[in-house]
């Protein structure tokens, strides 16, 4: 199994960190979502690294890339994956994103057809919370804001996902690990996420502006779309009303598949690592793509 090697870049006068899983064959990029990191991928990434060349960014704020209070706005960060994909010299990759990084992937691939060649949608890509009938920016900045974890330590924070059972009894260590990997340490000893808040609330008034549906129609690519299903929905499906959020996007998208993962969560890539990349996998060794 491929092994990742941590690298650091500058793009656009900015640092930024990514994994690299090497491989041959067809590159795809790996993009996270809203306050986590590329170790989302940790499970997933060495599964496709045996028939793909593979990377994940650390966009912006987030993880070990640069913390700057600035360019939260989508035609920053695309600009940011598009710098990022010329550093690696790609031609064209697939893009995957994951929530809000598969709707940074759609921006991408409108603004920049020419960088890639298809797109995959993680459990996101459909994202238009200005649409939720009754919600104002105000509540969408209340609600999607991050959890305040005050006071809380490395171990404590273990505790807390280990006990959940939210990845299963089997989850192994990388698991964990991963969703660590959004804090960093305090001198005190105490966590603090690597995504400041107020960094945060810029990424959801980028949200509220973002509309999908007007993008899908634009999009000269082909789609696949991997939204995550439970028997009974979560908070997540009741917030952005997954399946009918997905039935728009196969109206408005001219080149699109849905596979729905069922029985998973939103963070499916740790939970479900084998099921997302052998997804993955099938559909661009089966010309999908192409």
């Amino acid at each position: 199994m491929k092994h990742a090697r941590d690298l650091y870049i500058n793009l656009r006068g900015l640092p930024f960190h990514y994994r690299d899983w090497g491989g041959d064959g067809r590159p795809v990029l790996l993009l996270h979502g809203l306050a986590s990191t590329c170790h989302i991928w940790d499970l997933v990434a060495p599964l496709l690294a045996a028939d793909f060349r593979v990377a994940a960014l650390d966009q912006r704020g987030h993880g070990q890339s640069a913390q700057v209070d600035n360019g939260y706005d989508f035609a920053t960060v695309l600009g940011d994956a598009a710098a990022f994909i010329e550093h690696l010299g790609w031609e064209r990759p697939i893009v995957v994103g994951h929530s809000w990084g598969a709707d940074v992937a759609l921006e991408l691939a409108v603004a920049k057809p020419e960088r890639v060649t298809g797109l995959i949608f993680v459990d996101g890509g459909t994202i238009d919370i200005s649409s939720r009938p009754g919600w104002t920016l105000a509540q969408a900045r209340e609600e999607m804001a991050p959890p305040i974890f005050t006071g809380f330590t490395p171990q404590m924070m273990r505790e807390r996902v280990e006990s959940s059972g939210r990845f299963g009894p089997d989850a192994p260590p990388e698991t964990t690990e991963a969703v660590l990997a959004n804090f960093r340490v305090l001198d005190d000893g105490t966590i603090q996420s690597n995504l400041r808040r107020e960094n945060h609330l810029r990424i959801i008034d980028a949200l509220w502006d973002h509309k999908p549906g007007d993008l899908y129609p634009r999009l000269k690519c082909a789609t696949l779309m991997l939204p995550a299903r439970q028997a009974t929905p979560d908070a997540m499906d009741r917030r952005f009303r997954r399946e009918e959020s997905i039935a728009r996007a196969e109206s408005l998208l001219s080149c699109s598949k849905t596979v729905w993962l069922e029985d998973s969560i939103h963070d499916v890539p740790l939970q479900r690592p084998t099921l997302v990349a052998d997804t993955i996998r099938e559909h661009i060794q089966n010309g999908f793509f192409d």
